[in-house]
């Protein structure tokens, strides 16, 4: 294997001491960039995920621009439930939708477990295309959404404030919420592996609902499975888990065979650190909405952020995924803060 030359974030998830923390920023592959509105006004959402050449264009466009430490795969989290007979679409002015959401056993029992290459193979030859085009500058980050929050899309149908629906059918049909939450698990361990077999350096799972979930149910229908793709794919490759709004699970996640948690912007580095206990390397955590401040409070705020994480067994990151309305002079702000820092 060729070395990659800037390994500054596959050094920082095995925790060795860096000169500074790498930085990348969620979703930053996309919607707060012209060149990518370019290319959506031609495509439509599920095309550009399926064409390779589409979303390895995507996938390098902000490399191209602000020189992050590494590239995330353009892609969705709703490709896995799309290979396993759950036909989502994407719905102008709604997102994700799907027509007949899962309710019932006999739904749940509808679903399937599928052959990876068969059903995803387009994300494959994504992997093999962007690695060409990153030419071992810098490492590739392929995802998956967890079980849970993939499982919240497939029972309410589409987005929700409070996703409802998801949690009657956990609290009434647990059986069968278990059935659907395993085959999700057992698909994404099998597509991840896939993942890095195609060439990704790291993987990282979002959990972007779990803080819709008090504690005792977020292990029992969300960080149980999680922990299960961990325990599937660690010794292939560094495991990031991120959970939005689930601090309250922080110390029990650092207990596990993770490489890193990222975090939100609703904890505070110094409680982050203090939940992990130092164990683990921590991703996270500026406010998305604070990239809307003027450059140079963003470069501060940034610099005080990695000051109360430590350089060490971190990287840089939003808490969230960038905001669609971002100005390209304020995300550039955001990474520079963090190629400038000086310990």
């Amino acid at each position: 294997m060729t070395k990659i030359k800037n390994d500054l974030f596959l050094r920082a998830l095995k925790g060795e001491s860096v000169s500074r923390p790498p930085v990348w920023m969620m979703r930053q592959a996309g919607r707060y960039l012209p060149e990518f509105i370019a290319i959506r006004e031609k495509y439509d959402f599920f095309t550009r995920c399926q064409t390779p050449e589409l979303a390895s264009e995507i996938t390098v466009q902000p490399i191209r621009r602000y020189g992050m430490d590494a590239a995330i795969l353009f892609s969705d989290i709703l490709v896995v439930p799309q290979a396993m007979n759950i036909p989502f679409e994407m719905k102008a002015g709604v997102g994700p939708f799907l027509p007949d959401p899962i309710r019932s056993q006999k739904d749940v029992d509808q679903t399937i477990v599928p052959d990876i290459t068969e059903g995803l193979g387009y994300v494959m030859e994504a992997i093999k295309m962007t690695k060409e085009m990153l030419n071992h500058e810098i490492p590739l980050i392929g995802f998956a959404g967890s079980p849970w929050t993939v499982f919240c899309y497939c029972v309410q149908g589409q987005g929700s404030k409070s996703f409802d629906k998801a949690k009657e059918f956990c609290f009434t049909q647990p059986l069968a919420a278990h059935q659907l939450l395993q085959k999700i698990t057992d698909t994404t361990i099998a597509y991840l592996k896939e993942k890095v077999k195609a060439g990704v350096d790291a993987v990282q799972i979002f959990d972007s609902w779990g803080g819709m979930l008090s504690p005792a149910d977020y292990q029992e229908f969300s960080w149980q499975y999680i922990n299960q793709i961990i325990d599937a794919l660690y010794e292939e490759a560094p495991v990031i888990a991120f959970g939005k709004g689930c601090w309250f699970a922080l110390e029990k996640m650092a207990n596990s065979n993770v490489s890193a948690l990222g975090v939100d912007w609703t904890v505070s580095p110094q409680m982050a650190r203090s939940l992990t206990h130092n164990k683990v390397t921590l991703q996270g955590n500026f406010d998305p909405a604070r990239l809307l401040s003027p450059p140079n409070e963003i470069k501060k705020m940034v610099t005080q952020m990695i000051n109360e994480f430590g350089k060490d067994k971190y990287i840089a990151n939003l808490g969230h995924g960038i905001l669609p309305n971002i100005p390209l002079d304020n995300a550039k702000a955001f990474i520079d803060a963090v190629k400038e820092y000086k310990a």
